[in-house]
């Protein structure tokens, strides 16, 4: 792909953000219905693509981690139209009027919720993003630029196709979804430099990715995500849910950025919770890094996925089957532990002490705080927002998972009868 054609590339989806910004919310829910009936009754098609994908993934020798974010089968592409069709249920984001009030003067004033514009989202592995962000910009009036990785270029043709296939039946222009095929990483550079054409930048994958952009944006980006998620375990505790919390916060999706990386254990329960625990991560096969004073308390186990944990250990997103283990004397020491380490995105707490929860959400400066819940409700559509842009660290614009609000902007409307400023 040459500069010139995406360039050309971005003055289409500009175009096509205006027509679609206009369009009602019933125009903008038909057409997301049709992409989850496409996506039910074309899963021959997907999943045939996404096995080329997979396959040389495998030939690449690609990690297990990698391969797993890449995989769809049929729950997942059922789950994948789920996800569309709660989107398109949800109220209209443009239709939202809000701060409403009248002056002294007479002047009734507002705001108005309107589209970002154009959505530029580059993108790696998961082939489910095509469609959650496709989905979340439609139904907000936003037309998308879409770089995926080159990992998952089959996939993510085959949707971006059954997403244009669907529109021709409805009001959507097709322009609002554009897909770069190319595996060209100089495109990147490019994509960074379209001020004119693209409104907010959104990366969603590794570090390097998300600092790239951060670094060379001309255009306002999104440029948080990466999850350093902590779980302090309180001296006032029910040992059975932080052990299960902790197991769904570690185990079941460990390669996803909301889940769990470091275990904090007060130390005056964790002679009691550690064992525990500890069987049931080593029943499912996680790595466990350990303090010495959790190794102390385990009995210096010689389990080879049970070692010492180092100062790198700590703020680290693991994204795989592994957790760092701390012995602290206080909630305070948790909270300094987290202060230090975390990036922002998720942290836990578990207890029974209200006055310690209430605490830990006054004090806890990230993006998503949760008593006695798993991490993994750090995503949008846990959270009732359908699905997720991506789940920013940033404090401005947008906090946490990205859904339909946080794809606007506003615009304050004055509505008067003929007022004009008194001269002082």
């Amino acid at each position: 792909m040459k500069p010139s054609d995406l360039i050309d590339l971005g003055k289409r989806a500009q175009s096509a953000s205006k027509s679609l910004g206009k369009l009602s919310d019933d125009s903008r829910k038909f057409a997301l219905d049709q992409i989850a009936s496409g996506l039910e009754s074309n899963c021959d098609n997907i999943l045939l693509a996404n096995q080329r994908d997979v396959q040389i993934a495998k030939d690449n020798s690609l990690n297990s981690a990698s391969i797993d974010r890449l995989l769809l089968d049929l729950n997942v592409l059922q789950s994948m139209a789920n996800d569309v069709r709660t989107i398109a249920a949800l109220p209209d984001p443009l239709a939202e009027k809000f701060d409403e009030r009248t002056l002294p003067n007479g002047l009734n004033i507002a705001r108005r919720r309107t589209p970002l514009g154009v959505i530029g989202v580059i993108y790696e592995s998961r082939p489910n993003v095509t469609i959650d962000i496709s989905a979340l910009c439609m139904k907000s009036g936003n037309a998308v630029i879409l770089r995926g990785g080159s990992e998952a270029i089959h996939s993510n043709t085959a949707l971006v196709n059954l997403i244009k296939n669907c529109l021709d039946s409805s009001d959507v222009p097709p322009d609002s979804i554009q897909f770069i095929n190319s595996p060209n990483r100089k495109i990147v550079d490019q994509m960074l430099e379209m001020k004119n054409y693209i409104d907010l930048m959104v990366p969603r994958g590794s570090s390097s990715l998300v600092h790239k952009v951060a670094s060379g944006a001309s255009m306002p980006a999104i440029t948080g995500g990466i999850g350093v998620c902590h779980m302090y375990v309180d001296e006032n505790v029910e040992l059975d849910m932080a052990v299960n919390l902790a197991r769904s916060s570690k185990v079941e999706k460990p390669y996803v950025c909301n889940a769990l990386d470091t275990l904090l254990v007060h130390s005056s329960v964790a002679s009691a919770y550690l064992p525990r625990i500890v069987n049931v991560l080593t029943e499912n096969d996680v790595e466990i890094r350990c303090d010495l004073r959790a190794l102390s308390l385990l009995g210096n186990p010689s389990k080879p996925n049970i070692v010492r944990a180092t100062d790198q250990d700590w703020g680290i997103e693991f994204l795989a089957l592994r957790v760092a283990v701390k012995v602290v004397d206080s909630l305070q020491d948790a909270l300094d532990h987290i202060d230090t380490y975390s990036s922002g995105h998720t942290d836990v707490i578990v207890t029974e002490n209200t006055a310690a929860a209430a605490r830990f959400l006054n004090e806890v400066d990230s993006s998503v705080v949760i008593v006695n819940a798993s991490t993994r409700y750090n995503d949008g559509g846990r959270l009732g927002l359908g699905a997720e842009v991506a789940i920013s660290t940033n404090k401005l614009h947008a906090r946490g998972p990205m859904g339909l609000k946080e794809l606007t902007s506003y615009k304050w409307t004055v509505e008067g009868a003929g007022q004009t400023p008194k001269q002082a």
